[in-house]
């Protein structure tokens, strides 16, 4: 199904920057933090789930067709990751993230994994990721197809480097580019 074709002109598409420690949801009886506090606009809903320990781009919109499209893994909407993992990464590391990674649940699908530098203009942390002087750290950019509970920090630590710090920086064509953490912008 094309993206477009789905998209009316009453459809509202807001990218927001979650932070750190923010549950992908409107509401939340144990009083943790939640959208509600980031975003006040009704009938909206997030298109797929972030980790509450994780952060970056969740996209919302009031346009059920466009949620289903954005979560569904068949759509084959890639979602890229910026993962700051323990330890100096491999090349091994990063062709096993390339050609799937046997979980629990089964295969991962071919996915792109790539060595980076530090992401420039990088948020605080807050609280900051654990650091062990004695072990360095290193980034990695993992573009993956579909969307496994867990599964990008399954998968570094299925190849030895555990996740310490996990942004999601797009979704399809949808990015972060310009959004500070915590803020939202309208998209189409």
């Amino acid at each position: 199904m094309d993206i477009y074709n789905i998209i009316q002109k009453d459809t509202l598409i807001i990218l927001l920057n979650k932070p750190f420690n923010v549950l992908t949801q409107f509401t939340d009886e144990s009083g943790r933090q939640t959208l509600k506090d980031y975003v006040e606009i009704p009938n909206i809903y997030p298109a797929g789930r972030l980790d509450r320990d994780s952060e970056g781009l969740v996209i919302l919109t009031n346009n059920g067709r466009l949620q289903a499209l954005i979560a569904e893994p068949k759509a084959k909407m890639g979602k890229t990751y910026l993962v700051q993992v323990e330890g100096e990464v491999t090349d091994l590391a990063l062709d096993q993230l390339s050609y799937g990674v046997e979980l629990k649940d089964g295969l991962t699908k071919a996915a792109q994994a790539c060595k980076i530098d530090t992401p420039a203009n990088l948020w605080e942390r807050i609280p900051p990721i654990r650091e062990r002087k004695n072990i360095p750290t290193s980034w990695i950019r993992l573009t993956i197809y579909e969307g496994k509970n867990r599964q990008v920090r399954r998968m570094t630590a299925k190849v030895g480097f555990p996740t310490l710090r996990l942004i999601r920086y797009s979704i399809g064509n949808w990015n972060l580019d310009d959004l500070e953490v915590g803020q939202w912008r309208y998209s189409f």
